[in-house]
């Protein structure tokens, strides 16, 4: 439950900042590479938080995951790009002797983090006063990556509608913010 009058949206973050900043810490801090990991998967896969936490080792072993979201129950198969194979070869010489069927992101406790301590650590590591950061942060900077990267082109916010299950692709523009952004830049340009 929110306070009332509270932002209650989270932002996006810089995909760049965010990759290198996890990068950094997943090759050399001790306690945080956890969560730099979790970092690199959630921008470069655009699954929810309750997806990502699913996650297990076995997972990582091959190209694609297939999957079965656990908000909308549909079936998902997702490409496992470079960025990830390179932070996972890193991120499981880092744990040591892991089972395949260990979840990815477990506690030192040994369990699975809960989604209150993710957010909690991504405040931590990305947070500033100007910006509500929370795990769905990762998702959308995740869209606004592929967004970016299509030239800003509709037919990017077409596709991201549909990974994102998104009724329409003006869902979707309000979603990445970028609706807000276009009605700010109507003030700046007079």
């Amino acid at each position: 439950m929110s306070l009332k009058h509270s932002v209650t949206t989270s932002n996006y973050l810089e995909w760049d900042s965010v990759f290198n900043k996890s990068m950094k810490l997943l090759k050399t801090d001790e306690k945080k590479f956890k969560i730099a990991f979790l970092s690199i998967v959630g921008i470069n896969m655009g699954l929810r938080i309750s997806d990502i936490l699913k996650l297990k080792h076995q997972d990582l072993k091959s190209d694609n995951i297939i999957l079965s979201e656990q908000k909308t129950k549909k079936r998902r198969e997702i490409r496992i790009n470079d960025n990830v194979k390179a932070a996972y070869k890193i991120y499981r010489e880092r744990l040591g002797i892991v089972s395949d069927d260990d979840f990815l992101f477990k506690s030192q406790k040994g369990v699975v983090f809960s989604v209150r301590h993710v957010n909690r650590l991504l405040k931590e590591v990305f947070g500033t006063k100007s910006k509500n950061i929370s795990s769905h942060s990762l998702r959308k900077t995740f869209g606004r990556r592929i967004w970016e990267n299509d030239n800003y082109s509709e037919r990017s916010l077409i596709l991201l509608s549909k990974l994102f299950n998104h009724t329409s692709p003006a869902i979707t523009r309000i979603y990445l913010g970028i609706q807000q952004e276009e009605l700010d830049n109507i003030y700046l340009s007079l």
